[in-house]
């Protein structure tokens, strides 16, 4: 059974970092797409990151480009989103997902309907 969980959300100042972690478990991962999304209150669920396993493909979304990154580490099964200089607009709640299918790229991977598996979800908030 697939399993994945976040970590790393909390409370930050405008320009602030943190680094969210997503750990999977329960199957191999290197043929899938691991996608971080967030959701605002009011708001849809949006794609902010994304990358192939295998091969370590990424895309961003523009309103993150050039301040997050998504990376995964092989030996602990884990994608990570590092946040940089953060603003209030970041605030949302932030779900790693994964496609099983690995083979849908962007803007495919921009819809939350083609993840198979989803975590719990991570609260980021970004005080002005």
């Amino acid at each position: 059974q697939v399993q994945l969980v976040e970590s790393g959300g909390g409370l930050v100042q405008t320009g602030g970092s943190l680094r969210l972690s997503c750990a999977a478990s329960g199957r191999t991962f290197s043929s899938y797409t691991m996608g971080w999304f967030r959701q605002a209150p009011g708001q849809e669920r949006e794609v902010v990151a994304a990358i192939r396993w295998s091969l370590g493909s990424t895309y961003y979304a523009d309103s993150v480009k050039g301040r997050f990154t998504i990376s995964r580490d092989n030996a602990k099964n884990t994608v990570y989103l590092q946040m940089n200089s953060l603003k209030p607009d970041d605030t949302a709640v932030y779900y790693c997902a994964a496609d099983r299918d690995g083979s849908a790229w962007y803007p495919i991977l921009k819809n939350s309907r083609i993840y198979d598996y989803w975590g719990q979800g991570t609260q980021v908030t970004v005080s002005s």
